[in-house]
């Protein structure tokens, strides 16, 4: 996840996610001799031993699973971003090529029942099927569901190389009666706009898009952009607008050889809420070199640039406010992605921001890079191992469930 959410999380994930990212992120690229999140991440998944810490295991097998929602039937669903597939393939940032296949997917889980509702989706990952790009949140309003898909980095062109198959990647769809059809297209978005103007990048990685948070509320969708560095909206005709740009941060080099004192970090916002105050929160997951209390919680007015609001965090991968207006924040690896052990995956976790600003930790012990969560009926609902297939490993991508 060094050029997007996957190469910190997703994502992806994305996140991007990390690899969230997977689980991604539009980070700043490390030096060619240093280990990356991805690697690292990657390694330690193939090795990886189970959780723990009291955290309720509610679902498990799943692929990369990233955001998660409830449903209109309060049902709970999760994206997964899928374990790749047998090809085409491309190099990734680290090293290692990274394949494409049909893998990614939607969950349902209720207390029955736990199978797969949507599937056939676009989905990227490194060997093993970790640290995966694919569907990296989801949401709902009225009768259509929505669902994001991260984009493998860059524009148009990653997506273009791994055939027609990977249309998808970078895009939001709309899921209805009439099926499932995209309503905007990011990576295209930022190639136009560019809006942060490649700020804090390398030569080459001016253009990156990797879509990771969503946000559905009366039929406008909002998405951080963590390639981009930027908040976007999208209204009923599919037409894309920008909030806000994240700036830049400088931070001191952690001690790595070969690169200068100060390093300018790019901020790869990951999620998007809208407070008590109707104002919206982002937080941001950082940029290479991760540093330890470097994240914020924003807050955007549109009109005005985005303010700090909650600071001191590391490597925000979701965040979300209860009934009672009281913040929470998910970090994917509490002692920034470059802290992970040998065979270890990074620690993260889950914290309350009270109503007189101190802060809460409910949940560490067990949290494995975490990609994202929701709250209900006095709990928390996180996706756990969020860069883990569902098979071929000692432990999967799951949903945990802690009692806040």
């Amino acid at each position: 996840m060094l050029t997007s959410v996957r190469r910190a999380v997703a994502i992806a994930g994305l996140l991007a996610v990390a690899a969230v990212a997977a689980l991604g992120g539009a980070a700043t690229a490390a030096p060619a001799k240093a280990t990356s999140p991805s690697q690292a991440m990657a390694e330690a998944a193939r090795n990886a031993s189970g959780g723990g810490g009291g955290l309720k295991v509610i679902a498990s097998g799943l692929d990369n699973p990233r955001g998660i929602a409830f449903g209109p039937d309060g049902a709970l669903y999760v994206a997964e971003s899928g374990s790749g597939g047998a090809g085409p393939c491309i190099a990734s940032p680290e090293g290692d090529e990274s394949c494409f296949g049909r893998s990614g997917a939607v969950t349902r889980i209720t207390k029955r029942s736990q199978h797969r509702v949507l599937t056939g989706l676009p989905s990227v990952a490194e060997p093993g099927g970790v640290a995966a790009i694919g569907p990296v949140d989801l949401g709902s309003s009225h009768k259509a569901g929505y669902l994001l898909i991260g984009n493998p980095g860059g524009g148009t062109d990653t997506r273009e190389r791994l055939g027609p198959g990977a249309a998808r990647f970078g895009k939001l769809l709309k899921v209805d009666l009439r099926g499932i059809r995209a309503v905007a297209d990011f990576p295209r978005f930022e190639e136009t706009n560019n809006p942060d103007g490649g700020a804090g990048a390398l030569p080459g990685e001016v253009i990156d898009s990797n879509p990771n948070g969503l946000l559905v509320r009366h039929g406008t969708q909002y998405v951080t952009d963590a390639g981009g560095n930027d908040l976007l909206k999208v209204d009923h005709k599919g037409r894309i607008s920008v909030l806000a740009v994240f700036p830049t941060q400088l931070w001191p080099n952690p001690g790595i050889p070969g690169l200068p004192p100060v390093l300018e970090t790019q901020a790869v916002p990951t999620s998007v809420v809208k407070g008590p105050d109707r104002a919206y929160r982002v937080g941001q997951l950082t940029g290479f070199p991760f540093p330890v209390g470097g994240a914020n919680v924003w807050r955007v007015v549109p009109g005005h640039k985005p303010k700090v609001f909650a600071a001191g965090f590391t490597n925000i991968i979701d965040i979300a406010f209860d009934r009672h207006g009281r913040l929470y924040v998910l970090e994917i690896a509490t002692n920034g992605l470059l802290s992970a052990g040998e065979n270890e995956l990074p620690q993260g976790r889950l914290v309350r921001v009270n109503r007189d600003g101190s802060r809460t930790t409910l949940a560490q012990e067990g949290l494995n890079a975490p990609g994202g969560f929701v709250l209900g009926h006095g709990a928390a609902y996180i996706t756990n191992n969020s860069i883990l297939p569902g098979a071929g490993l000692p432990v999967s991508g799951e949903v945990v469930k802690v009692a806040i």
